[in-house]
């Protein structure tokens, strides 16, 4: 006997809250609705295995099909079906307290609320002009009924001649949402949400190419894999399961570093595999790249509010029931399980770094390069993965070799601890620019490493703080032995009238859109008449400024760079004791010129004028 009724809402119609609610994640119907059919096979399949079923259960798959003609949809399943009273208790009653509040409430929750709220059936409203559900229960002496609405709180429901076990449900799209009527568009619906579910899931039929066209076949086309590479045993697969795995999911990607696979049962759950990509020298367009999955069926690739931000940079998938996805983010935040995910997946990753710097150092230092970025942002952003990085991490020094932080230390204490007690960590950011610099810190015997990551003006900041009685210095921040200060050296005996003489002298050579100090110093007759540097302390303030970290009013002041004028090199000897001359001040603009160059910072007409300069003075020695 056919039925009509109104669906129980408390609200005056529950249709516009949907559509209002998730406006611009329609796409999510489909995952709702496969979900519960998936839901349904596997009530069925325990059913089965506690003894509580004993017939045949038949063909376990979820079936996908779309008339584009008609513009219908179906979703098909052999799984519990319902009874009458069991679709007017899970379909017809819904209950909220009011429309405004609930949207408040869950303004800012991911797409997957609905599900959590019973609402999973009615997302199909956000792309359907009209839904009819046909069923039949498991149960013996069930009768099939079939359940209708056109999107508004009323239904229709009455008995139907459906003759097997399931349910199907049928979509009729919407005029305004026909893009869901087309194959392509609902093809890649199920590859994003459903390609790991753990029922087979079928739309349509294999295609072969075959003269020149693709052509149908007689093969169901099963879009997932009912057990993904998370759900076995780390102990049953290797290290090219791995990488095949990892493949599938990012066919442009490198092949990744490392990977670790995550197993957790208690006290939540959690299984998964995350890849250490090769990264490049750019945090922001890597992130985004983990997958999370609830129960095999994707959710969202937006991982911040549950791993740290550091691990948003790995790739992979994580895979749990337990992370509350039904709440707002703030809350998803400060939720204990959430920490308590968030805190072991750290752990994990830190256990197997850990793992390969004692197991397979030679591995660790050949991906080094690659793993750099990675792991500095990890230090500078999570406390606790910085205490134990601080164990496994390295330094690369110019000449290419690795060195954990501590042996580091102890290689050079010896020769670069300074007057005041400090070993002092000297390290170039480019080896070609650098190279005269670099080159005179050897010469001393010091040793120079290399940072060349973007993130390292912050990253030496943290040292300082980690290793004691330490400081960082860029090698070409001043003279080397101004920057590792071994005794207090004799000063150029000038009087402050001699000084700003020679002050103004040297300016009046320089660039004016920059500030320049001038240094008298005796650095020895065959070291370069002048050296053109710039402090550690303001040069790192301002990197760090560009880079963000709340320094910004070091942005905004003028470049300022110390001029070292070498009182004991002839040349300079010869400038200030013969100012006046013409030749005098042709050799101090060459001299500095070549200061300016050395630094990269000769450019346009000056560069210009400087060759045209150099060339008379060879045409005037050789010709």
């Amino acid at each position: 006997m056919a039925t009509t009724g109104k669906i129980g809402v408390t609200t005056e119609n529950i249709f516009p809250v949907i559509k209002k609610f998730l406006y611009s994640d329609h796409e999510i119907f489909l995952r709702e609705l496969v979900a519960n059919a998936v839901d349904a096979t596997q009530k069925m399949k325990a059913l089965a295995a506690s003894g509580e079923f004993n017939g045949e259960l038949g063909d376990l798959a979820v079936r996908i099909e779309l008339d584009e003609a008609a513009k219908t949809l179906k979703i098909i399943d052999n799984g519990i079906g319902m009874t009458e009273e069991e679709v007017d208790k899970y379909i017809n009653q819904i209950a909220f307290s009011s429309a405004g509040e609930f949207l408040e409430k869950y303004k800012d929750q991911l797409s997957s609320i609905i599900g959590h709220f019973g609402l999973g059936f009615y997302s199909a409203f956000m792309v359907a002009e009209k839904v009819t559900i046909e069923t039949l229960s498991w149960k013996e002496g069930a009768k099939a009924v079939k359940w209708s609405c056109d999107g508004s709180p009323e239904y229709d429901m009455e008995e139907c001649d459906k003759a097997d076990r399931g349910t199907v449900i049928t979509l009729y799209i919407a005029e305004d949402e026909k893009e869901f009527a087309e194959k392509n568009r609902i093809s890649g619906l199920l590859s994003k949400y459903c390609k790991f579910m753990p029922v087979p899931v079928i739309f349509g039929k294999e295609q072969e190419w075959k003269d020149g066209k693709y052509v149908g076949t007689d093969k169901d086309n099963v879009i997932n894999k009912v057990e993904p590479l998370w759900t076995r045993k780390p102990a049953d697969l290797k290290d090219e399961d791995y990488n095949e795995f990892y493949r599938a999911l990012y066919p442009m990607a490198e092949e990744p570093l490392f990977h670790i696979h995550l197993n957790v049962d208690y006290p939540f759950n959690l299984t998964g595999i995350l890849y250490f990509p090769k990264i490049k020298n750019n945090v922001e367009i890597q992130r985004n790249k983990i997958q999370l999955y609830c129960n095999q069926m994707f959710v969202t690739d937006s991982v911040e509010n549950i791993v740290p931000e550091f691990l948003t940079l790995l790739h992979g998938v994580i895979d749990s029931p337990d992370i509350p996805l039904n709440v707002s983010r703030s809350y998803l935040q400060s939720d204990a399980n959430v920490k308590k995910i968030s805190t072991y997946i750290t752990k994990k990753v830190a256990d197997r770094l850990d793992e390969i710097f004692r197991n397979e150092r030679q591995q660790l230092e050949e991906k080094w390069d690659n793993l750099k970025l990675f792991i500095e942002f990890g230090m500078l952003t999570d406390e606790k993965f910085c205490d134990r990085a601080m164990k496994f991490s390295l330094f690369k020094n110019t000449d290419g070799k690795y060195f954990s932080f501590e042996d580091y230390k102890k290689a050079i204490e010896g020769e670069q601890t300074d007057k005041d007690n400090k070993v002092v960590f000297l390290y170039a950011t480019d080896v070609d620019s650098q190279y005269s610099f670099i080159e005179a810190a050897k010469a001393k015997g010091y040793d120079v490493l290399l940072m060349d990551c973007h993130l390292d003006s912050h990253f030496v900041q943290l040292l300082e703080n980690k290793i004691e009685n330490s400081r960082f210095a860029r090698v070409d921040s001043d003279t080397v032995d101004n920057i590792i200060i071994k005794e207090d050296k004799s000063k150029p005996e000038l009087s402050d009238e001699q000084r700003e003489e020679i002050s103004t002298l040297f300016k009046s050579a320089l660039p004016t859109d920059a500030e320049f100090s001038i240094q008298p110093e005796n650095l020895g007759e065959h070291a370069a008449p002048i050296i053109i540097t710039q402090s550690e302390f303001m040069r790192r303030y301002r990197e760090m400024s560009a880079l963000g970290g709340g320094m910004n009013f070091y942005g905004e002041m003028p470049q300022m760079y110390n001029v070292v004028v070498n009182m004991e090199n002839p040349l300079v000897t010869k400038i200030i004791s013969d100012k006046e001359a013409q030749g005098s001040q042709d050799l101090l603009k060459q001299i500095t010129d070549l200061a300016l160059l050395a630094n990269g910072m000769l450019k346009g007409k000056d560069l210009s004028d400087f060759i045209a300069r150099s060339a008379k003075v060879v045409e005037d020695a050789y010709l």
